[in-house]
């Protein structure tokens, strides 16, 4: 996954594809436990949906643009809005069911 900016975020807004962005900090343990598991989704996914990760504590603008208040926190948006949102730790068969639920991909 790729590392976003507040800049880099809005033109990937705009361009209006399906994506989803992993708000996380450095120093966040259940952020360490779902980087590789949405590295590995990101694979998956790869073609019907992006990934990237903002870190809160380099764009803290960003976070606040979303109502980050809690970490990790999973946002996903296409053609250029919010759609929905997952908050916390949890295993890859609830990212999935959501991700697909969300997009309306078939299970």
């Amino acid at each position: 996954m790729k590392e976003i900016d507040n800049k880099e975020f809005d033109f990937l807004l705009a361009k209006g594809e399906p994506m989803i962005v992993d708000f996380w900090a450095e120093w966040c343990g259940p952020c360490k436990i779902m980087g590789p598991m949405l590295d590995q989704l990101s694979e998956a996914y790869e073609g019907s949906v992006s990934f990237y990760k903002s870190n809160v504590d380099a764009e803290p603008d960003l976070a606040r643009r979303f109502n980050i208040m809690s970490i990790p926190t999973i946002v996903m948006f296409k053609e250029g809005r919010k759609l929905g949102s997952v908050v916390g730790a949890m295993g890859p068969d609830k990212i999935v069911d959501k991700i697909n639920e969300t997009f309306g991909f078939e299970t």
